[in-house]
């Protein structure tokens, strides 16, 4: 019997678990959370009277990781109405564009009514671009269409999935098919429009996935089933130190009231990038100094339960995003009603709506008050909807401070250099957020990784 300790009961450190509880005859798996609740970014809470996801709402269904692990777990996956979305600009809510890929059209036509003639017809005049190496998506695309692309379109849905800026996420990291296309002189409207036929082959096909009750009801089916695997997952304990002992590890555990020792064989570190790099000082300097650089955006949401009977406005779309050109307080808006129709089937009598607040280093917002942040939400929404908001009957903050990663001009080098300086350590893996992609598949995916390498390296 050979064990393993999991520091970080997230997505990652839970799923990470889950693949090594096949192993249960030969592999002993302890899970060390620093906080009381396991899970991570997926968390619900009742608003009105009514439990909602206040973290993430679904996951990619056209990723099989995660719609993987619910079939294990056997949790029926249900999908949102397919409903259209917004984007709130110069004071007016325009249709999302069809046929775009992040942003990127097919066609100038595809953003009529959204950019002005003149930007238009500077989409249409589309330039070559050549790369050397990384750049950020924001620069690649403005070279080739123009800034009112970037600003109008890209940044709202990147702003979205990262929490970032444009013009400082990677593009090899976070859409390398752009990159592709420039080093291969291949124009980006052709990639865009290339990704948008074979999606429309696959239209029949639901786009995200979320369970009965909401994807924050994950976590504590997650944990049961493991526990029922002989898992053991503990609680406030915080990991403070890893170090080499004989052909082991050392973990140092606990805080000022509880503190203990562990040794274990292997170990998957699920954190994330700072406290990792915290730990790796003194096993892998090199390691510990470039996932120190990783930088990460906090964010906040909040739900507010209108009353149905005069909330009309939200009915027929799932929302909308907003470009921070326009210096709104949110960056975007969820019609959750709408969008999931459990909740409206539940909750007849409220509808449900949560705005998000928050970029990478834009903390001003994050700093107010629960009733600040409540209310300047309430008033981007009656500024999109005059006349159509009511009062509502309540609301609930959620703050996820440090809650993305940002992959920066450099991403993917900067991770590759990482693993290869923990090539001398087989039996340390690392899974997360942090490395391949922040959507809820990828940790899934990095963490089934890093649990079959210390697999493999135990044998």
């Amino acid at each position: 019997m050979v064990s393993i300790a999991i520091v970080g009961g997230g997505i990652a450190g839970l799923a990470a678990a889950w693949q090594l509880s096949t192993h249960a005859d030969s592999v002993e798996v302890i899970v060390l959370e620093g906080s009381g609740t396991a899970g991570g970014k997926l968390r619900s809470a009742v608003v009105g009277g009514q439990s909602v996801d206040v973290g993430a709402e679904s996951v990619l269904a056209r990723r099989p990781e995660a719609v993987q692990l619910l079939q294990e777990l056997g949790l029926p996956t249900v999908h949102p109405d397919r409903v259209g979305a917004s984007i709130w600009s110069r004071d007016a809510l325009h249709p999302m564009p069809a046929g775009t890929l992040m942003g990127v059209p097919g066609k100038p036509a595809d953003l009529e009514g959204l950019l002005s003639e003149d930007e238009l017809a500077r989409v249409a005049d589309e330039h070559s671009v050549s790369v050397d190496g990384d750049v950020a998506i924001g620069v690649l695309i403005e070279r080739a269409l123009g800034s009112a692309v970037v600003d109008r379109l890209v940044e709202p849905l990147l702003g979205g999935v990262y929490a970032g800026h444009a013009r400082e996420l990677s593009a090899r990291a976070c859409m390398p098919a752009l990159l592709t296309a420039a080093d291969t002189g291949e124009s980006l409207t052709a990639v865009a429009r290339r990704v948008s036929e074979a999606s429309t082959a696959r239209a029949g096909e639901p786009v995200f996935a979320s369970i009965e009750g909401g994807l924050g009801q994950l976590p504590s089916v997650l944990v049961a089933a493991l526990q029922e695997r002989g898992v053991s997952i503990r609680l406030d304990t915080p990991v403070t130190e890893i170090a080499v002992e004989g052909s082991g590890w050392r973990l140092q555990a606990g805080g000022p009231v509880r503190d203990e020792s562990l040794t274990v064989d292997a170990v998957l570190c699920a954190v994330p990038a700072a406290p990792t790099a915290r730990l790796l000082r003194s096993v892998a300097p090199d390691a510990a100094a470039a996932l120190a650089d990783i930088d990460y955006a906090s964010m906040a949401l909040v739900t507010y339960a209108f009353p149905s009977a005069e909330s009309a406005a939200f009915a027929g779309s799932s929302g909308f995003l907003v470009p921070p050109v326009d210096g709104r307080n949110i960056k975007a808006s969820t019609f959750s009603s709408s969008k999931w129709p459990r909740l409206g089937q539940a909750r007849p009598d409220l509808t449900f709506v949560r705005v998000s607040f928050g970029r990478h280093r834009e903390v001003a917002s994050l700093q107010l008050s629960d009733a600040h942040l409540a209310w300047d939400g309430l008033a981007d929404l009656r500024k999109a909807l005059p006349g159509q908001v009511p009062a509502p009957v309540a609301a609930h903050v959620q703050r996820w401070g440090g809650g993305l990663p940002q992959y920066a001009v450099g991403h993917v080098e900067r991770i590759a250099g990482v693993r290869e300086s923990l090539a001398a350590y087989p039996t340390l893996a690392l899974a997360g957020a942090a490395y391949d992609g922040v959507g809820i598949p990828a940790c899934i995916g990095s963490a089934r990784a890093a649990a079959d390498q210390l697999i493999a390296a135990l044998r």
